[in-house]
């Protein structure tokens, strides 16, 4: 029973090996496919290594990197996560991470992005790329709540300044009617004000004094007349 568990266990195992060196056969391919950037070609080869052994931590990196280069981000980072899975090796784990903070800095997730370049530091010190990366990000990070900041801010006055404006629409309606009443009066006091006023006389006293003797002498006259006619017959040329 021994011998026979022995026996499927060594064929299970060159089963094994044989599949690993098929599979790496197509790795190999798709990294001569990868350089000439013919991106989809190797991204088909390096699935096909996958479909022999889907452990291959290989595998799984450079089909990411195949995602990368045809700007299939998310996609990338999904076999980013797998390679970092499926390995002990620090400077694995430190690309796989650099490489993710670059799919998060196309997306201009600038937090993810950040996160990610300090976990490729933590695995690799020096790794000067990632500390570059990591310094831009922050500040384009450090811009964009500069911006949030000031839009709200912007949005805030123009709303703070909206009811300003809706609240002196609303006093002027309510303003009382006694005003348009004043207001009335004083549009008729400056109408009269604009009339033409009545000019001083320039006749002197001399002259208004005679004037005044002349009306009254006619005065006189008249009722002279008047009295003469009143108390005289009417003379006719008739003999009675």
């Amino acid at each position: 029973m021994k011998k026979y568990l022995f026996l499927v266990s060594t064929i299970l195992l060159a089963l094994h090996t044989a599949q690993a060196q098929t599979g790496n056969k197509y790795i190999r391919k798709g990294n001569d496919l990868y350089k000439k950037q013919q991106y989809a070609d190797a991204e088909a080869n390096y699935k096909k290594a996958l479909e022999l052994n889907g452990k291959s931590v290989e595998g799984n990196y450079n089909l990411g990197n195949s995602m990368y280069s045809q700007k299939r981000f998310d996609a990338a980072r999904k076999e980013y996560d797998s390679s970092m899975k499926l390995t002990s090796s620090k400077d694995v784990k430190a690309d796989a991470n650099y490489n993710i903070g670059n799919t998060y800095m196309e997306a201009k997730n600038w937090e993810e992005s950040i996160r990610s370049y300090k976990n490729a530091l933590k695995l690799d010190p020096r790794d000067e790329e990632a500390r570059y990366n990591l310094a831009y990000a922050q500040a384009m990070l450090k811009n964009q709540q500069n911006q949030q900041n000031k839009d709200n801010k912007d949005n805030k006055d123009k709303k703070d300044q909206k009811k300003q404006d809706q609240k002196q629409d609303k006093d002027k309606q309510q303003q009382p009617k006694d005003q348009d009443k004043d207001k009335k009066d004083q549009d008729k006091k400056d109408q009269q004000d604009q009339r033409p006023q009545p000019q001083p006389s320039k006749m002197d006293k001399q002259q208004a004094e005679r004037m005044l003797e002349a009306l009254s002498q006619q005065e006189k006259n008249l009722q002279d007349k008047m009295k003469k006619v009143k108390g005289q017959p009417v003379q006719t040329d008739k003999d009675w």
